[in-house]
C-alpha cells in the first residue's frame, strides 16, 4: 500500500509539472496556434473515453499491475515525444499516448488499493490517495512554473522529460510490488466481457452512483478552470493573481482538512455525506454569486471568490474517502477493475462536457450560470438520498455494519446486508 501511495504521488507530481502549461507550450512556444492547443486538450479527453472501456476489461482479465505498467510506459513515451514535437501532427499523436496512459492509471491504481485494503481500511486508503494526489499536483505545478520559460522551447522539453522520468521511475517502484491474491477472470472472452458490462448496467445502485458521479464532476471539477474562472474574471473582476490564490486555497483546504474530515466521514452514512457535500457546494455557488453579482468592493469580491474555492475543497475532502470505496463495495468479486473503469469513464465524460457548457455560460450569462450550478448542487443532495435507499448497511455505513457484526458475536456481514 505504501508503494501504491508513492505511485499516486509521483504520477500526480508528473501531471502537475506539465498540465498547467500545455496551452502555452503548444500555442505560443511551438507556434501552432490556439486551435491546435485546443485540439490537444480535447484529445486528452477523447483518448480517455476511448481506452477506459477496454482498460476495465484488461484489469479484470490480467490484474491491475500489468495494466498500470503498460499505461506508465505509454504515458512516458507520450510525454517525451510531446516535449520534442515540433509539428501539429506530432503534438496530437503524442497527446493521444499521454492522455491514454494517464486515463488508465486512475482505475488501475484504484483497483490496486481495493485489492490491498479491507473494508475497515479502505476509506482511509482512498483519503491518503486523494491527499497525495493534490499535494503532488500542487508541488509539481509550483516547481514546473519556476522551470519554464516561454521564450525557450528547451525549458519545456526539460519539463516533459522530467514528467517522462517520473513515469519511468514509477514503473520501477510498481514493478517491486507483489500484489495479494485477488479474484480475476483469466482468458475472458468477448462475450463474457459484454456480459460484465450488462451485469454492471443491471446493478441499479451502480447506475445511480454513475449518474450522481457525472453530476458531481460536471458541477465542480468541470468548472474549476473553465466556467468558474471565466465567471470570476468577467463578472467579479477577479485578477489572475486572485484566481491563483483561489486555486491555492482549494488545495490548502484539502491538504489541511483531509484527515480531520475523515474521522467525521468514517462514522456517517456515505449517502448522507454526499448529500451534505451537495449542500456545501450550493453554498459555494451562492458565495460565488455574491462575488460577481453583489454590489460590493473589489476586496470583498476577491475574498468571496477565494472562499468559493475553499468550500469546494472541503466538499472534495469529504468525497475522497466516500465515493471511491463505495464503487469498490458495489463491485462483485473480481469486478473491481471494471467498476472503477466505468466510474472513471463517467468522470471523463463530465470533465469533457463541463467546460464546454460552463465556459461560455460563465463568461456571458452570469446570473443563469450561478443559478444553474446551484441547482445542480442541490440535485447532488437529492440523488445521494435516493442512492442511499438502494444501498445495504455494509455499503452505506460500513462502521455500523461492523458494529452489528461484533454485537452479534462475529457473525458474517451477509445477514446484516440482507436486512437492509
Amino acid at each position: 500500500m505504501c508503494r501504491i501511495h508513492v505511485g499516486n504521488a509521483l504520477s500526480a507530481f508528473g501531471l502537475g509539472f506539465t498540465v498547467p502549461y500545455l496551452y502555452v507550450y503548444v500555442a505560443q512556444v511551438r507556434g501552432l496556434g490556439a486551435v491546435t492547443a485546443g485540439l490537444v486538450l480535447a484529445v486528452f479527453a477523447v483518448a480517455a473515453l476511448v481506452v477506459l472501456p477496454f482498460a476495465g476489461r484488461a484489469i479484470v482479465r490480467r490484474g491491475p499491475l500489468p495494466v498500470l505498467l503498460a499505461a506508465l510506459v505509454t504515458a512516458a513515451v507520450g510525454a517525451l515525444c510531446l516535449g520534442l514535437a515540433g509539428s501539429a501532427t506530432a503534438v496530437l499523436l503524442s497527446a493521444v499516448a499521454l492522455g491514454a496512459g494517464q486515463a488508465v492509471m486512475q482505475p488501475a491504481l484504484a483497483t490496486m488499493i481495493v485489492d490491498c485494503s479491507g473494508a475497515e481500511t479502505r476509506s482511509r486508503a482512498f483519503a491518503v490517495q486523494f491527499f497525495l494526489q493534490n499535494l503532488g499536483l500542487g508541488v509539481g505545478g509550483l516547481i514546473g512554473g519556476h522551470l519554464v520559460d516561454a521564450t525557450r522551447a528547451g525549458s519545456f522539453t526539460l519539463l516533459f522529460s522530467i514528467e517522462a522520468a517520473m513515469f519511468l521511475l514509477l514503473v520501477g517502484v510498481m514493478a517491486t510490488i507483489r500484489m495479494p491474491h485477488a479474484p480475476s477472470i483469466e482468458g475472458a472472452s468477448a462475450e463474457s466481457a459484454k456480459g460484465s458490462w450488462k451485469q454492471l448496467l443491471g446493478n441499479r445502485a451502480m447506475v445511480q452512483l454513475c449518474v450522481l458521479g457525472f453530476v458531481l464532476f460536471f458541477a465542480c471539477y468541470g468548472q474549476f478552470e473553465s466556467g468558474l474562472s471565466a465567471y470570476g474574471v468577467e463578472a467579479a473582476g477577479i485578477s489572475t493573481s486572485t484566481l491563483g490564490s483561489a486555486l491555492a486555497a482549494n488545495t490548502a483546504v484539502i491538504v489541511v482538512a483531509q484527515f480531520a474530515v475523515l474521522r467525521f466521514v468514517e462514522r456517517r452514512r456515505r449517502s448522507r455525506v454526499i448529500a451534505a457535500v451537495g449542500l456545501i457546494w450550493a453554498v459555494a455557488w451562492g458565495v460565488a454569486g455574491f462575488a460577481g453579482l453583489g454590489r460590493t468592493s473589489e476586496a470583498m469580491a476577491a475574498a468571496a471568490f477565494v472562499s468559493t474555492y475553499a468550500l469546494f475543497g472541503l466538499g472534495e475532502a469529504m468525497l475522497s474517502p466516500t465515493v471511491a470505496p463505495l464503487v469498490a463495495d458495489l463491485a462483485p468479486t473480481g469486478m473491481a477493475g471494471q467498476y472503477n473503469s466505468a466510474f472513471a469513464l463517467v468522470k471523463q465524460l463530465a470533465l469533457a462536457v463541463g467546460p464546454a457548457v460552463g465556459g461560455p455560460m460563465g463568461a456571458t450569462l452570469h446570473a443563469p450560470y450561478i443559478v444553474t450550478f446551484l441547482l445542480f448542487s442541490l440535485g447532488i443532495s437529492l440523488l445521494a438520498i435516493r442512492l442511499g435507499r438502494r444501498l445495504t448497511v455494509a455499503q452505506d455505513q460500513p462502521s455500523l455494519a461492523r458494529s452489528l457484526v461484533v454485537a452479534r458475536g462475529g457473525a458474517s456481514a451477509e445477514p446484516v446486508a440482507a436486512q437492509a
